[in-house]
């Protein structure tokens, strides 16, 4: 019963700085394994300058993995990897900027990505999502 709800994904092949969507739950998920540039240029955005304030820290359980429910929160949109003004996730339908860490920077969007619930295998190679 629980592994309806649960996506388990093999870390381990997503090169740094690479990202891939999976579908959870019917709803597309990104997960980028970050660089060590883009974690620490995430963790100096101050709280002032996001919209949504949350910090890098509070959006991910390890630095080197960022997981986002990838549903725009403007009108639903699947944003796009690895684009827009940060670099991180660009939604062409209305022009929504996310930063690496999910967080909005820029347009229409209210509220940041949502992070789904997720763990991490004692080897940090798998994460559950779910």
């Amino acid at each position: 019963y629980h592994c309806l709800y649960q996506r388990r994904v093999h870390g381990g092949h997503i090169p740094v700085g690479k990202t891939i969507t999976v579908v959870w739950q019917g709803k597309p998920v990104f997960i980028r394994h970050r660089t060590e540039h883009e974690i620490e240029t995430e963790r100096a955005v101050p709280l002032s300058a996001l919209p949504d304030p949350q910090t890098d820290e509070e959006r991910s359980i390890d630095p080197n993995w960022g997981i986002y429910v990838a549903v725009c929160t403007h009108l639903g949109c699947v944003p796009i990897p690895e684009q827009g003004s940060y670099k991180g996730y660009f939604c062409p339908c209305h022009g929504s900027h996310y930063d690496n860490s999910g967080r909005i920077r820029k347009g229409p969007a209210p509220l940041n990505l949502k992070v789904p619930p997720y763990v991490f295998s004692d080897d940090m190679q798998l994460v559950v999502i779910g």
